[in-house]
């Protein structure tokens, strides 16, 4: 059970960060081969969906270790 009144929501923490997460995304679609759109991209499959994730948390643990080096 959440504690914030936005369960289950996808809102950013800083509203402003959206246009630099949606490059972050695109760049991770790109690096895995998945053709992601601008807008939706519910006809994803699921294998897709993933991969795209997770390169994202790939590409930041990899940003986070180089920076406490």
């Amino acid at each position: 059970m959440s504690n914030n009144n936005n369960s289950g929501s996808n809102k950013l923490v800083v509203p402003q960060a959206r246009e630099a997460m949606d490059r972050f995304k695109m760049e991770a679609a790109n690096e895995v081969g998945v053709n992601l759109k601008q807008g939706y991209n519910g006809d994803l499959t699921s294998r897709e969906a993933g991969s795209v994730g997770g390169q994202m948390v790939k590409k930041m643990i990899e940003s986070y270790e180089n920076s406490i080096k």
